[in-house]
């Protein structure tokens, strides 16, 4: 209340809304723009931007939008960023960290669910993709086998070996010995490059034709050998090298 020059006390003015912060509007209007036009109307960070609404509903989450993807280099490789190494980077706590790490996990669910569903060979672009997913950005090598059956099914996918920053140990008789044992009829053969390029070195090929030799005489077919690596694939098959 205040005095007037009467002497009879007038309500104060009431004070105006506080306007809400920036972010709330811009949040609204990014979630619009996807509904409207689709994750291919956003650059990767305002896509990350979109989970982390979810996970910091209280902040503006563009500027550690845009750090992460600068950090790491795309949307891809934030989520598939060890734990350890998103925790690095400043306002990534361990709800965030675990929250993508989610994300790539149900990506890696669904892609898989597409690669089991039909037979191997007839869906090359899901199995190229879900290799990348799933191997592209890993820090340490790694070699996986996915065993076929006699229709190129999907019977399992199996990281055989986990090696270092450029080698992973290969041991073609133990991996022709879970063949026999899954009654796999044809394999495909996958390994990442942590180095990023994906060009076949002079170890890789040699790894590549003692399997195939060793696989040939037991009615083991080697469709392919893929590798992985954060600029693309490279296809033994595509290659001329099986």
């Amino acid at each position: 209340m205040k005095t007037s020059g009467n002497g009879i006390s007038a309500p104060l003015a009431a004070a105006p809304d506080e306007a809400p912060p920036h972010h709330l509007g811009h949040r609204d209007r990014l979630r619009q723009r996807f509904l409207d036009a689709g994750d291919a109307a956003l650059p990767d960070y305002e896509l990350l931007e979109l989970l982390l609404f979810r996970s910091i509903p209280q902040r503006d989450v563009k500027p550690l939008a845009k750090q992460l993807i600068q950090h790491f280099g795309s949307f891809a490789e934030v989520i598939g960023a060890p734990l350890t190494r998103l925790r690095e980077v400043k306002g990534v706590g361990e709800s965030v960290a675990l929250d993508l790490k989610i994300v790539e996990a149900a990506l890696k669910r669904a892609m898989k669910g597409q690669v089991a569903k039909k037979p191997v060979l007839s869906s090359w672009s899901s199995v190229i993709d879900y290799c990348r997913l799933a191997m592209a950005f890993a820090e340490r090598e790694q070699f996986r086998i996915l065993f076929l059956d006699k229709k190129n099914a999907l019977i399992a996918d199996e990281v055989q070996q986990t090696g270092t920053v450029d080698h992973t140990p290969v041991y073609p008789r133990e991996v022709m010995r879970r063949a026999l044992e899954l009654s796999a009829t044809a394999l495909i053969l996958v390994h990442n490059h942590p180095s990023g390029d994906p060009t076949p070195s002079g170890a890789d090929m040699r790894m590549t034709r003692e399997l195939v030799d060793i696989a040939k005489p037991l009615g083991i077919a080697i469709h392919d050998h893929i590798i992985v690596g954060r600029d693309g694939h490279a296809s033994f098959k595509g290659l001329g090298l099986i």
